[in-house]
């Protein structure tokens, strides 16, 4: 089996290979921590941990680092107005980030081995600075510091934008300091009231951009084989990232593979906080089951805008019951997890998470349909075994069936279902559908199999 990925700067899918072959490196943009994220900040880190695993599969190893942004101008607008230290706002909502990403199924073999914070790579941050300024891709003034675009012939070329439109989509600011108006801001001078750190240019704090590319040189290198984040991260900051890097670097390549995740659209925009069509994953995962969550974030390719609505998790809750039911009924068959070979295939296809998952029914299909000893524990096992590498059926069925549930309750419902099925023993039909009516009412879902009752919340 051959891995290949689509890169962005290429625009074609292509067989993938690491500079070091039993340990890739990927850098994927992470929070900028001065709030809870929404849904659609989680699909990059769900998607490209899905990626991160079959790395370590494959290759034996991997270097995976996701930053965490915890000094930005949010971040500094938000401590003002509540008083506090910015690392009273970012440690809560880093800690948070941590918990909403773990519920979603982003730990172990999906989670990165490197959680990289801004505000402790100062010193690399200013080392670049200086490197650029010295190779004459940067220069300062007025206490600020600027990348010099017009020393990069290659700027554009990942976004593939003209210039006035560069300018038009990164919203520049015009100022007198500026060579040229495009020209991005590498460090900025910061007033008494705002965080900000000794350099050679006097007290200030990096610009985003140089953030990214400082941590990334830190951890994995000047160059790394996977670079991944958000479409709308594409420009300004990625192109930017690849200027100052390989500027930095004496034109050495700064990704070999760029990957970029489609939004997430809600109430039919692209879910953002400047149109307030958000929906929290803090608050999401107490309303529903988190792996819900993520297998509707798996359903659509990456590359492609996903539409998120309640029928969408309604839809992923349904599915799941219908595979855990699956398991549920193989429960006296003992099977240990085996990958199947076309699971391995649809993710080797630019990781195609929908034929995963469509291979993933197909197996339930064949489970629920087979008789002999041997293929249910086959089956079984590719069941088990599909689900490790998509972070999926990792519950055991009674729990996944029993979510949210009190289990005092449980007793009682089971009481019912019971009386139930002796009222249909003695013939009293009447009881019996009764019984099935208030359990209905209640949200139980009752489920008659030759396996016996079985019974779920709706």
């Amino acid at each position: 089996m051959s891995l290949s990925l689509y890169s962005t700067l290429t625009r074609r899918v292509e067989p993938f290979a690491p500079l070091v072959a039993d340990c890739p490196t990927m850098y994927v943009c992470g929070p900028t921590v001065y709030n809870y994220v929404h849904i659609g900040n989680a699909r990059g880190p769900v998607v490209f941990g899905v990626l991160a695993a079959l790395l370590r599969r494959r290759y034996g190893g991997l270097r995976y680092a996701r930053n965490i942004t915890d000094v930005d101008d949010k971040i500094n607008a938000a401590a003002k107005e509540l008083g506090t230290p910015i690392s009273v706002i970012t440690d809560k909502y880093a800690a948070a980030y941590r918990e909403d990403m773990a519920a979603l199924g982003v730990t172990g073999d999906f989670a990165p081995d490197i959680e990289p914070e801004a505000t402790r790579h100062i010193g690399p941050i200013i080392a670049m600075i200086e490197r650029l300024i010295d190779s004459g891709h940067a220069y300062a003034a007025e206490g600020h510091v600027l990348f010099a675009v017009a020393s990069f012939p290659g700027y554009g070329k990942l976004s593939r934008r003209d210039t006035e439109e560069m300018l038009a989509g990164a919203r520049v600011e015009v100022a007198p300091y500026k060579r040229d108006a495009g020209d991005f801001v590498l460090w900025k001078p910061s007033t008494d009231d705002l965080p900000g750190w000794d350099s050679p240019w006097g007290r200030g704090r990096p610009g985003w951009h140089i953030e990214c590319s400082a941590m990334a040189e830190a951890h994995l290198g000047a160059t790394i084989d996977i670079h991944a984040g958000g479409i709308d991260l594409q420009f300004p900051h990625h192109e930017n990232e690849v200027a100052q890097s390989e500027c930095a670097h004496g034109g050495a390549p700064f990704a070999r593979w760029w990957l970029h995740n489609g939004m997430l659209n809600f109430g039919g925009a692209k879910m953002a906080k400047s149109v307030g069509n958000i929906q929290r994953v803090h608050d999401l995962v107490r309303a529903h089951p988190p792996e819900a969550l993520r297998y509707a974030l798996l359903s659509a390719h990456y590359r492609q805008p996903l539409e998120w609505s309640d029928s969408l998790i309604d839809q992923s809750v349904r599915t799941l019951d219908r595979l855990y039911g699956t398991l549920r009924d193989l429960v006296d068959v003992k099977s240990d997890a085996v990958i199947p070979d076309s699971i391995e295939a649809a993710l080797d296809d630019d990781l195609n998470t929908p034929a995963a998952l469509a291979e993933v029914a197909r197996i339930a299909g064949e489970a629920r349909k087979a008789t002999s000893i041997d293929d249910k524990v086959a089956l079984k096992a590719q069941l088990l075994g599909a689900g490790v590498v998509l972070g999926l059926l990792q519950q055991a069925p009674p729990d996944w069936f029993a979510r949210g549930a009190d289990n005092s309750d449980d007793a009682r419902i089971q009481v019912l279902i019971d009386e139930r099925i002796e009222a249909k023993k003695s013939r009293d039909f009447t009881r019996a559908d009764a019984i099935r009516e208030q359990l209905a009412a209640e949200g139980i879902l009752l489920e008659d199999t030759p396996q016996g009752v079985r019974w779920k919340r709706a």
